[in-house]
């Protein structure tokens, strides 16, 4: 969620919620269609950035299948995972891996 909005409270399901910047939170959204309704979901590059922010609590073995599986790609794009890295303040975290993937 945007940093700063009110966290909702729901009795079922369960949820944890993590409040952004709003550059973070906004950039990367690409809007679907899934059986006629729009649905927003981060693209590739920005939930690969999302991975290893949150490296800590999914795991860096599920970080990098999705850095592997994110190279096996056609359209591996190096500029935009950087730009997203920035953002979610993790460049300096992502740069070695990246460059071993080229």
């Amino acid at each position: 969620m945007p940093r700063g909005t009110r966290t909702p409270s729901l009795a079922h399901p369960p949820i944890r919620v993590h409040q952004f910047s709003e550059a973070a939170y906004r950039s990367g959204i690409e809007e679907h269609r899934l059986d006629d309704v729009p649905i927003k979901v981060y693209n590739p590059e920005k939930a690969l950035a999302n991975c290893f922010k949150f490296r800590n609590k999914i795991g860096m073995d599920v970080v990098l299948e999705a850095l592997r599986l994110y190279r096996t790609r056609k359209r591996f794009d190096v500029g935009k995972l950087l730009h997203y890295a920035r953002i979610c303040r993790v460049e300096r975290i992502m740069r070695p891996y990246l460059e071993g993937a080229l």
